[in-house]
C-alpha cells in the first residue's frame, strides 16, 4: 500500500465530468511530495480525453477501454474498478457523489471489504496520522461528522460535486495506461434498451454564475426572484425551508442537504443565514443580503447587507435595473 490518491473519473458521451477534474485537482493539493495523483477513467473510445486529465494535475492515468463500459453498466464498471485497485494499491479513493458515484462506489467498496464515507463536502489530511479526514453532513444537516477509516485500506469518499475548485489546467506531461480487463458476457448483467436523454430547459445551479436565493422571508413570492434572476442572466435556488414548503424544486437547494455552489454573486433574500444553509454558499465571490432581521446570521457572512422587507425593496431594485 501506498500513499496515493486514486480518483474514479466520469465521463458521459465522451466528456469529462467536471466533478472528475474538481477531485483532481483536491487530491493534487492534499497528495504527499513522494506519491501521486492517479486517474481512473473507464469507457468506450475514451483515449482522447486521457491528457485532459493529465492537464488538470493527474501524476498518471490509468484507462479501460472496452465496449461494454460504452453505456454505465454497475457490474462491468464494478469489476474494471477492482481489478485496477487491486494492480495500484492507493491509499485513497475518490469518486464524484453523482448518480454513477453512489451506485458504484459502495459496490466497490463492499467488493475490496473497506469502508466508504458518503456524500463529503470537505476532505483533509491529519498531519501527525497521515489519514484522510472526511467531513460530511450527518443528522439530516444538524452537524458536520468528520470520519476516519483508519483500519482499512483503501480509504474511500464520494464527493458532492462543486465543493472543490478545479484548478487552471497546465500542459503537462504524465504517464498514460491502458489496462486490460477481461470481460465476459455474463459479466453484461442487465440489457439497456433504450437510452432517453432529457434535454434539460434548467441550468443546474452549480453552473450558474449569478444565483438569486430565496428563503422563509420570501414566501410564495418566488417569481419576483425569476424576474431578477433573468436579468442578471443567472438562475433562481433556495434555502431548505423554501423547498419543503415547495416554492421551488429540490434541485435547487442550496445547502449542506442540497447542493454546494460558488456563483461570483449569490443574492441571500430572506434567508436569515442557518449554518446549514451556509455551508452552501459561502465559498460565493460576493454575497449579498437583504433581511429585515439586523440580527440574521446572513449578515456575518454577506459582503453587502441591506436591513429592510425585501417584499418592498426588490422591487425597487427591479425597477433600478429595467431603468439601467
Amino acid at each position: 500500500m501506498n500513499n496515493n490518491f486514486l480518483v474514479i473519473c466520469e465521463q458521459r458521451d465522451g466528456s469529462l465530468h467536471k466533478v472528475s477534474l474538481e477531485l483532481i485537482s483536491k487530491a493534487k493539493e492534499l497528495v504527499s511530495p513522494n506519491a501521486e495523483v492517479i486517474a481512473l477513467l473507464m469507457g468506450s473510445n475514451i483515449a482522447g480525453l486521457t491528457q485532459e486529465l493529465i492537464n488538470h494535475g493527474a501524476d498518471r492515468v490509468v484507462y479501460v477501454d472496452a465496449p461494454i463500459l460504452n453505456e454505465f453498466m454497475t457490474e462491468p464498471y464494478t469489476k474494471a474498478t477492482c481489478a485496477v485497485l487491486e494492480d495500484e494499491k492507493p491509499s485513497m479513493v475518490l469518486i464524484g457523489a453523482t448518480s454513477i458515484g453512489r451506485d458504484l462506489a459502495p459496490r466497490v467498496a463492499g467488493r475490496i471489504r473497506t469502508g466508504l464515507t458518503a456524500d463529503c463536502t470537505s476532505l483533509e489530511i491529519d498531519p501527525e496520522s497521515g489519514e484522510l479526514l472526511m467531513t460530511r453532513p450527518a443528522f439530516g444537516g444538524n452537524i458536520m461528522a468528520t470520519i476516519v477509516c483508519p483500519k482499512h485500506r483503501p480509504q474511500m469518499a464520494t464527493v458532492r460535486p462543486g465543493v472543490m475548485v478545479v484548478a487552471k489546467p497546465q500542459e503537462r506531461m504524465g504517464e498514460i495506461k491502458q489496462f486490460n480487463v477481461e470481460f465476459t458476457p455474463s459479466d453484461a448483467n442487465v440489457t439497456i434498451l433504450e437510452t432517453i436523454k432529457i434535454t434539460k430547459t434548467v441550468k443546474d445551479i452549480t453552473e450558474a454564475n449569478v444565483l438569486v436565493s430565496g428563503g422563509r422571508g420570501i414566501g410564495d413570492k418566488f417569481s419576483m426572484l425569476e424576474e431578477l434572476a433573468e436579468m442578471l442572466g443567472g438562475e433562481i435556488s433556495g434555502s431548505r425551508v423554501a423547498i419543503d414548503e415547495g416554492y421551488t424544486h429540490k434541485s435547487r437547494q442550496v445547502g449542506q442537504t442540497g447542493k454546494t455552489v460558488r456563483p461570483d454573486v449569490y443574492f441571500a433574500l430572506g434567508i436569515s443565514g442557518a449554518v446549514q444553509h451556509v455551508a452552501g454558499m459561502e465559498e460565493s465571490s460576493l454575497i449579498i443580503a437583504i433581511n429585515k432581521d439586523e440580527t440574521a446570521s446572513i449578515f456575518n457572512f454577506a459582503d453587502l447587507g441591506i436591513v429592510g422587507d425585501v417584499h418592498k425593496i426588490m422591487p425597487k431594485l427591479v425597477a433600478r435595473l429595467k431603468n439601467k
